[in-house]
Protein backbone atom coordinates (compact mmCIF):
# COMPACT_ATOMS: atom_id res chain seq x y z
CA UNK A 1 0.00 0.00 0.00
CA UNK A 2 2.42 2.62 -1.22
CA UNK A 3 1.45 6.31 -1.40
CA UNK A 4 -0.98 6.12 1.51
CA UNK A 5 -4.21 7.67 0.25
CA UNK A 6 -6.31 6.88 3.28
CA UNK A 7 -6.34 7.84 6.93
CA UNK A 8 -5.50 5.43 9.75
CA UNK A 9 -6.61 5.63 13.36
CA UNK A 10 -4.83 3.27 15.72
CA UNK A 11 -7.20 2.43 18.54
CA UNK A 12 -4.51 1.58 21.07
CA UNK A 13 -2.27 3.30 23.61
CA UNK A 14 0.28 0.47 23.31
CA UNK A 15 3.79 1.76 22.59
CA UNK A 16 4.71 -1.53 20.87
CA UNK A 17 1.70 -1.34 18.52
CA UNK A 18 2.54 2.27 17.66
CA UNK A 19 6.11 1.27 16.82
CA UNK A 20 5.03 -1.71 14.70
CA UNK A 21 2.55 0.33 12.65
CA UNK A 22 5.20 3.04 12.14
CA UNK A 23 7.68 0.35 11.04
CA UNK A 24 5.13 -0.70 8.43
CA UNK A 25 5.49 2.77 6.94
CA UNK A 26 2.10 4.22 7.84
CA UNK A 27 1.11 7.58 9.23
CA UNK A 28 -1.68 7.47 11.78
CA UNK A 29 -3.42 9.16 14.65
CA UNK A 30 -4.09 7.53 18.01
CA UNK A 31 -7.39 7.26 19.86
CA UNK A 32 -7.55 4.97 22.87
CA UNK A 33 -10.60 2.92 23.80
CA UNK A 34 -11.95 3.14 27.33
CA UNK A 35 -13.63 -0.21 27.93
CA UNK A 36 -13.97 -2.51 30.89
CA UNK A 37 -12.04 -5.48 29.49
CA UNK A 38 -12.87 -7.63 32.51
CA UNK A 39 -16.59 -7.41 31.66
CA UNK A 40 -16.00 -9.31 28.40
CA UNK A 41 -15.46 -13.02 28.98
CA UNK A 42 -15.01 -15.88 26.50
CA UNK A 43 -13.75 -19.40 27.13
CA UNK A 44 -11.54 -19.64 24.03
CA UNK A 45 -8.62 -17.18 23.86
CA UNK A 46 -9.24 -16.64 20.13
CA UNK A 47 -12.86 -15.64 20.82
CA UNK A 48 -11.80 -13.38 23.70
CA UNK A 49 -9.22 -11.36 21.77
CA UNK A 50 -11.64 -10.94 18.85
CA UNK A 51 -14.45 -9.79 21.16
CA UNK A 52 -12.14 -7.33 22.93
CA UNK A 53 -10.78 -5.83 19.69
CA UNK A 54 -14.34 -5.43 18.36
CA UNK A 55 -15.48 -3.82 21.64
CA UNK A 56 -12.56 -1.38 21.42
CA UNK A 57 -13.58 -0.49 17.85
CA UNK A 58 -17.20 0.06 18.90
CA UNK A 59 -16.14 2.26 21.84
CA UNK A 60 -13.90 4.42 19.65
CA UNK A 61 -16.59 4.76 16.99
CA UNK A 62 -18.97 6.01 19.71
CA UNK A 63 -16.32 8.45 20.87
CA UNK A 64 -15.84 9.69 17.30
CA UNK A 65 -19.56 9.75 16.40
CA UNK A 66 -19.61 13.37 15.24
CA UNK A 67 -16.44 13.01 13.18
CA UNK A 68 -17.42 9.64 11.68
CA UNK A 69 -20.54 11.19 10.16
CA UNK A 70 -18.39 13.83 8.44
CA UNK A 71 -15.72 11.45 7.14
CA UNK A 72 -15.69 11.19 3.34
CA UNK A 73 -12.05 10.20 2.87
CA UNK A 74 -11.25 6.50 3.37
CA UNK A 75 -10.39 6.02 7.04
CA UNK A 76 -9.40 2.76 8.67
CA UNK A 77 -9.67 2.15 12.41
CA UNK A 78 -7.27 -0.53 13.67
CA UNK A 79 -7.88 -2.18 17.03
CA UNK A 80 -6.17 -5.19 18.56
CA UNK A 81 -5.97 -7.33 21.65
CA UNK A 82 -3.52 -9.88 23.02
CA UNK A 83 -3.66 -12.56 25.70
CA UNK A 84 -1.17 -15.15 26.87
CA UNK A 85 -2.19 -18.77 27.37
CA UNK A 86 -0.20 -20.80 29.90
CA UNK A 87 -1.07 -24.47 30.36
CA UNK A 88 -4.54 -23.86 28.97
CA UNK A 89 -5.29 -20.81 31.17
CA UNK A 90 -5.88 -17.36 29.66
CA UNK A 91 -3.69 -14.64 31.15
CA UNK A 92 -4.36 -10.95 30.72
CA UNK A 93 -2.42 -8.10 32.34
CA UNK A 94 -1.26 -8.97 35.88
CA UNK A 95 -2.85 -6.76 38.53
CA UNK A 96 -0.51 -7.36 41.49
CA UNK A 97 3.23 -7.82 42.01
CA UNK A 98 2.60 -11.33 43.29
CA UNK A 99 0.65 -12.26 40.18
CA UNK A 100 3.28 -10.74 37.87
CA UNK A 101 6.04 -12.65 39.70
CA UNK A 102 4.14 -15.94 39.39
CA UNK A 103 3.47 -15.37 35.70
CA UNK A 104 7.12 -14.70 34.84
CA UNK A 105 8.43 -17.52 37.03
CA UNK A 106 6.11 -19.91 35.22
CA UNK A 107 7.68 -18.96 31.86
CA UNK A 108 11.22 -19.50 33.18
CA UNK A 109 12.64 -22.53 31.39
CA UNK A 110 9.22 -23.04 29.80
CA UNK A 111 6.93 -21.35 27.31
CA UNK A 112 3.84 -19.21 26.85
CA UNK A 113 1.45 -19.01 23.92
CA UNK A 114 0.46 -15.56 22.68
CA UNK A 115 -2.88 -15.10 20.90
CA UNK A 116 -3.39 -11.74 19.22
CA UNK A 117 -6.29 -10.29 17.25
CA UNK A 118 -6.53 -7.44 14.76
CA UNK A 119 -9.78 -5.78 13.70
CA UNK A 120 -9.88 -3.21 10.88
CA UNK A 121 -13.01 -1.10 10.51
CA UNK A 122 -13.62 1.12 7.48
CA UNK A 123 -15.28 4.18 9.01
CA UNK A 124 -16.79 5.28 5.69
CA UNK A 125 -18.42 2.01 4.63
CA UNK A 126 -18.81 0.36 8.05
CA UNK A 127 -17.06 -2.73 6.71
CA UNK A 128 -15.17 -4.64 9.40
CA UNK A 129 -12.51 -7.32 8.90
CA UNK A 130 -10.87 -9.27 11.69
CA UNK A 131 -8.63 -12.20 12.43
CA UNK A 132 -6.16 -13.63 14.91
CA UNK A 133 -2.71 -15.20 15.00
CA UNK A 134 -0.74 -17.05 17.64
CA UNK A 135 2.89 -17.61 18.53
CA UNK A 136 4.70 -19.73 21.11
CA UNK A 137 7.60 -18.19 23.06
CA UNK A 138 10.20 -20.47 24.68
CA UNK A 139 12.36 -19.07 27.47
CA UNK A 140 15.67 -19.87 29.09
CA UNK A 141 15.83 -19.67 32.89
CA UNK A 142 14.76 -16.20 34.06
CA UNK A 143 16.80 -15.10 37.13
CA UNK A 144 14.93 -13.73 40.15
CA UNK A 145 16.82 -10.43 39.89
CA UNK A 146 15.45 -9.93 36.37
CA UNK A 147 11.93 -10.64 37.61
CA UNK A 148 12.43 -8.17 40.49
CA UNK A 149 13.65 -5.48 38.08
CA UNK A 150 10.71 -5.96 35.71
CA UNK A 151 8.19 -5.72 38.54
CA UNK A 152 9.92 -2.69 40.08
CA UNK A 153 9.88 -0.98 36.69
CA UNK A 154 6.13 -1.67 36.46
CA UNK A 155 6.26 -2.57 32.78
CA UNK A 156 4.84 -6.07 33.29
CA UNK A 157 1.50 -4.62 34.41
CA UNK A 158 0.94 -3.09 30.96
CA UNK A 159 1.23 -6.26 28.88
CA UNK A 160 -0.78 -9.46 28.54
CA UNK A 161 0.50 -12.20 30.79
CA UNK A 162 3.29 -9.89 31.98
CA UNK A 163 5.15 -11.03 28.88
CA UNK A 164 7.24 -8.35 27.12
CA UNK A 165 9.42 -9.98 24.50
CA UNK A 166 11.17 -6.79 23.40
CA UNK A 167 12.33 -5.69 26.87
CA UNK A 168 16.17 -5.57 27.03
CA UNK A 169 16.17 -7.75 30.16
CA UNK A 170 13.89 -10.39 28.59
CA UNK A 171 15.12 -10.48 24.99
CA UNK A 172 18.43 -12.28 25.79
CA UNK A 173 16.45 -14.90 27.73
CA UNK A 174 14.20 -15.84 24.80
CA UNK A 175 15.27 -19.24 23.52
CA UNK A 176 13.03 -19.28 20.44
CA UNK A 177 9.76 -18.01 18.99
CA UNK A 178 7.48 -20.21 16.90
CA UNK A 179 5.53 -17.57 15.02
CA UNK A 180 6.29 -13.88 14.54
CA UNK A 181 7.77 -11.44 17.04
CA UNK A 182 5.29 -8.73 16.00
CA UNK A 183 2.39 -11.03 16.90
CA UNK A 184 3.93 -11.45 20.37
CA UNK A 185 4.40 -7.68 20.65
CA UNK A 186 0.72 -7.03 19.94
CA UNK A 187 0.20 -6.37 16.22
CA UNK A 188 0.85 -8.93 13.49
CA UNK A 189 2.15 -7.08 10.44
CA UNK A 190 1.02 -9.65 7.86
CA UNK A 191 -2.46 -9.97 9.37
CA UNK A 192 -2.86 -6.19 9.66
CA UNK A 193 -1.82 -5.65 6.02
CA UNK A 194 -4.22 -8.36 4.85
CA UNK A 195 -7.19 -6.96 6.78
CA UNK A 196 -6.47 -3.38 5.68
CA UNK A 197 -6.45 -4.45 2.03
CA UNK A 198 -9.71 -6.34 2.49
CA UNK A 199 -11.41 -3.38 4.19
CA UNK A 200 -10.26 -0.98 1.43
CA UNK A 201 -11.01 -3.32 -1.49
CA UNK A 202 -14.57 -3.87 -0.27
CA UNK A 203 -15.04 -0.11 -0.18
CA UNK A 204 -14.17 0.06 -3.89
CA UNK A 205 -16.56 -2.69 -4.99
Amino acid sequence: MDNQNFEIILGSSSKARREILAEMGYEFTIVSADIDEKSIRKERPEDLVMALAEAKADAIMMKLTAQVEDISHSTLLITADTVVVYQGTIREKPTTAEEARRFIRDYSGGSGKVVGSVVVTNLVTGSRKGGWESAEVYFLEIPDEVIDSLIEEGITFNVAGGLMLEHPLILPLVDSVVGTADCVMGLSKTLTEKLMKEALVEAMV
